[in-house]
């Protein structure tokens, strides 16, 4: 099971950039963010009614029917990709130079980087296991750099990462976007510690959290199309403030509203956040680096949810783990560790607006709205 959802992992995160390629490349400057709105908008949405439909057709049939129809899918898709590729495509050019030790050391950088804070917050940052997961991500580290400079064509392009537009837009998805996750799987935990009669409750908070980021993608992305991206991005990222500073408000009889109100606003943030950091790293990329850069800004994209959840996650659970093994109760401790969640949080988001403030502007002063 666990290869297989490597493997599904694997193909899924190649469609990724290609997806954005074509949306760079084919899209007018101006509507960049629109194509980019409409691509998390399905993202989205799909998060919204897969579940759904996959939980009530294994109610109906079992989980094996449902692999099946995820194989049909597959199949339309590559059909109708199939039936709908262009002439004009860019032509087949063979595969030479491929740094594949580059691409070997990207797997094990990457993977002991996202086991860094979970093991220090769960091992202890003076821990064998952690400072052996740390020694072992330098050396890699080490070896990614060094591999990088020899490499022909290297898998992860310098000189694109080198732009401020990058690599600020980067730090901020790092402080910001793993919010998404790692409050949905808290809110999970303090339902559970809270209510645990009423489990339900954290389902429909979330649902919302997914409405919410598809709102977002809709309504704040686009926006970035006729204002300056950076103005649109602090307004965002406000806005996840806001979500983030509800939890402030939850006691142990928190009612279903506070969570929707939380998640709902947290997702409207992030679903234009995620939409406009899109169009601001890759900003006037040329067309035949699209490609490289499109993948390289999803690696760390995709990176920032799970880091996110290894940071935030931890803290939470670690914090009633420990709070508990002080004499408070498990709905005490919970509410105890979602206030200290909220803090974190915010220092967090507000390193990103500043991260924010430094971005190079977009649209030139004179552009009209």
């Amino acid at each position: 099971m666990m290869l297989a959802r490597f493997v599904v992992g694997i193909g899924t995160a190649a469609m990724t950039p290609v997806i954005m390629a074509y949306i760079v490349t084919n899209f007018p400057p101006n509507q960049v963010a629109k194509g980019f709105s409409l691509y998390m908008l399905i993202s989205s949405a799909s998060v919204i009614f897969g579940p759904t439909l996959g939980g009530l057709i294994i109610s109906a049939y079992n989980w094996r029917a449902m692999l099946w129809v995820c194989v049909a899918i597959c199949i339309g898709t590559l059909v109708a990709c199939l039936l709908t590729a262009g002439k004009q495509d860019s032509p087949r050019r063979p595969l030479q130079n491929f740094d594949g030790i580059g691409a070997v050391l990207v797997l094990i950088f990457f993977s002991l980087m996202l086991c860094i804070p979970s093991f220090g917050q769960n091992f202890g940052w003076s821990s064998r296991a952690f400072l052996g997961v740390l020694t072992a991500a330098a050396i890699s580290s080490l070896g990614l750099i060094a591999a990088e400079r020899k490499a022909v064509q290297p898998i992860l392009p310098g000189s694109f990462m080198k732009r401020s537009a990058f690599f600020l837009s980067v730090i901020a998805l790092f402080l910001t976007q793993g919010l998404m996750q790692a409050n949905m799987t808290n809110t999970i935990v303090f339902v559970n510690y809270t209510q645990p009669d009423n489990t339900t409750i954290s389902g429909y908070a979330i649902s919302v959290m997914y409405v919410g980021m598809s709102l977002g993608a809709v309504i704040l992305g686009p926006l970035a199309d006729r204002f300056e991206p950076k103005h649109v991005l602090t307004g965002s990222l406000i806005l996840t403030g806001i979500g983030c500073s509800i939890l402030f408000l939850f006691s142990e009889a928190t009612s279903v509203l506070p969570l929707m109100a939380s998640l709902g606003i947290l997702g409207f943030g992030l679903g234009g956040n995620g939409t406009i950091f899109m169009k601001v790293a890759l900003s006037g990329l040329p067309q035949q680096e699209a490609g490289a850069g499109t993948g390289t800004y999803g690696l760390f994209r995709d990176l920032a949810a799970p880091f996110g959840v290894a940071v935030f996650v931890p803290l939470f659970t670690n914090q009633i783990t420990g709070l508990i093994a002080g004499g408070a109760t498990g709905a005490n401790a919970a509410v105890r560790s979602i206030h200290l969640l909220a803090i974190a949080e915010l220092l967090c988001i507000a390193g990103g607006i500043a991260a924010v403030l430094f971005l190079p502007r977009i649209r030139s002063k004179g552009a009209s709205k």
